[in-house]
């Protein structure tokens, strides 16, 4: 069972349905500890020792520190919610005998790149959206607001084309390997 929603994990997999659950209920990210608790019991199952040499190497993308609420809580690492899909992806490619060096240069070459451009969007469109709140007049803030949501739209197809594309370099690279 996973314990970030109470969905059933399968031993054999994780489904499509199951991720999108995670994703939903995490939209802000995932602690370490949260990502192995949710592949625990899964055969995507992890140690944390994993889950820091991939971020190392660049299979997974770097935490970000975001501070907890309260006084003198410090900040903890939040993972990207995707990060739960990557490691899924880097687990079956293990399995069809892809080496990290050959997952790392045939696949993920862009994957974290993708995931901080998303980040970067996100914080900057969340910073411009608390300035029109915060400082526009009410008459401005309404056209601001139009502007931002379209930005945001633009953003998210252009987030989505380029993960397309590297999905498409993805495929590829894999049909080559078992063209081989």
């Amino acid at each position: 069972m996973s314990k970030l929603d109470g969905t059933m994990t399968s031993e054999a997999d994780l489904s499509e349905e199951e991720l999108g659950k995670l994703e939903t209920a995490n939209p802000a990210g995932l602690t370490s500890q949260a990502i192995l608790d949710a592949l625990d019991g899964t055969k995507f199952k992890i140690s944390e020792a994993t889950l820091r040499k991939w971020v190392q190497v660049g299979l997974l993308p770097r935490s970000v520190r975001v501070g907890r609420k309260g006084k003198h809580q410090g900040s903890q690492g939040v993972y990207p919610v995707g990060v739960i899909r990557l490691v899924k992806l880097i687990k079956e490619m293990m399995a069809d005998d892809f080496t990290i060096e050959e997952i790392q240069r045939e696949f993920l070459f862009a994957r974290g790149d993708i995931e901080d451009a998303e980040r970067t969007i996100d914080r900057a469109i969340g910073g411009l959206e608390t300035a029109i709140t915060e400082r526009a007049e009410a008459l401005a803030a309404r056209g601001l607001h139009r502007d931002l949501d379209e930005a945001r739209e633009l953003a998210r197809k252009l987030l989505e084309r380029i993960t397309s594309i590297e999905s498409r370099l993805t495929m590829q690279a894999r049909l080559r390997r078992h063209a081989v």
